[in-house]
């Protein structure tokens, strides 16, 4: 398994994000402090798919930033990405190391105790705690954790499995970094706050800076 950055995910929804070509503003993002991009497509067909993560990861190869494929296995491996984003109901992780190998990124969301109990007990290289607030990025079932519950969810994570890196997702906005930092957070995954923001370049710029900010030890 791989040592992942999980700083800042930039997530390009294909459904949310219309201003500019997918793969360019991947490529913004990743030039500007992405250090993960994540491609996910709740709508396109599977060709379709695979064409956009195949330019997304075309557009990554020069900045060096790995690129993950929410949920689809398969368009994952034909794009020959560097992993997968997996969510409670796709297949298990361990089912998609054994496909992916052991240098692919594997990635969890993370929504309650039994979730975290799984993502710690896994083959994966990181997990993702949310939804933390209200986003209208995606329709969820289940209501946000809050600050609350995240606090809660990462904790038990830290318990059972101190090394693997945990950020936050849903609803995050750059106020919020410090004190999802302050709890325990080792990143933030974001697609509004970047990719619906006036400039792109300088919001994920605005956003590096405050997670590593809060990441930096005191001066002495």
């Amino acid at each position: 398994m791989r040592t992942v950055d999980y700083r800042l995910n930039a997530i390009v929804d294909a459904g949310l994000v219309e201003a500019a070509p997918l793969a360019e503003l991947a490529r913004l993002a990743a030039e500007n402090g992405a250090t993960l991009i994540q491609y996910r497509d709740k709508f396109a067909k599977t060709r379709q798919m695979v064409e956009r993560a195949v330019q997304i990861r075309a557009a990554l190869v020069p900045t060096g930033v790995p690129f993950v494929v929410n949920d689809r296995i398969d368009v994952a491996l034909a794009a020959e990405a560097d992993g997968v984003h997996l969510g409670s109901d796709d297949m298990p992780a361990e089912i998609a190391r054994k496909l992916l190998g052991p240098d692919a990124i594997i990635g969890l969301t993370v929504k309650n105790a039994s979730d975290g109990a799984r993502a710690a007990a896994a083959p994966v290289d990181y997990a993702c705690i949310g939804g933390v607030f209200q986003t209208l990025s995606k329709i969820n079932m289940d209501p946000p954790v809050g600050l609350n519950g995240f606090r809660a969810l990462r904790r038990g994570l830290k318990r059972a499995r101190p090394d693997l890196p945990v950020g936050a997702i849903a609803g995050i906005k750059l106020e919020d970094v410090p004190r999802l930092m302050a709890e325990g957070a080792d990143g933030i995954a974001v697609i509004s706050a970047i990719f619906h923001a006036p400039d792109v370049s300088a919001a994920t710029r605005e956003l590096r800076r405050s997670v590593d900010t809060a990441i930096a030890p005191p001066a002495q």
